[in-house]
């Protein structure tokens, strides 16, 4: 496509909330960390290279007995809070700016888990009761 050469009118939307289709047998709890699987379709987050996490779900969506696509789930993007590792995968504040790994849909670490995990966020801030995880 040629340079503009007059105004244009581009479109825009919101890059906060996003709503993917589940898996097919997905159950997704809200506040729950989710990723997109290698179909495109959301799932929890779990220890797995092939899951690209998007953020946190807005509401419960169970799809347990539908096909891949029969629901959907929104799906928020910040920073929200989620449980640390535990020994030498815990997140310390010094660790704030780096990347972090996902365990599960709650929880997050410090590595990869020598390549079995897929990167969750960056990590925004560490507290007492967990890790700040902006997605």
């Amino acid at each position: 496509m040629a340079p503009l050469t007059t105004g244009r009118n581009t479109p825009a939307r919101s890059a906060e909330r996003r709503n993917f289709p589940l898996e097919a047998a997905a159950v997704i709890y809200a506040g729950a960390m989710v990723a997109l699987n290698a179909s495109g379709n959301l799932v929890p987050a779990s220890t797995s290279t092939t899951l690209t996490v998007v953020g946190r779900a807005e509401a419960d969506a169970f799809n347990s007995a539908g096909a891949a696509g029969d629901l959907r789930c929104e799906v928020n993007t910040g920073a929200f809070h989620y449980a640390n590792s535990a020994a030498a995968d815990a997140i310390a504040l010094s660790d704030v700016g780096a990347n972090c790994y996902a365990v599960n849909d709650q929880t997050v670490a410090k590595t990869d888990g020598t390549g079995t995990r897929s990167v969750a966020g960056k990590i925004f801030d560490v507290d007492a009761q967990g890790v700040w995880v902006q997605f």
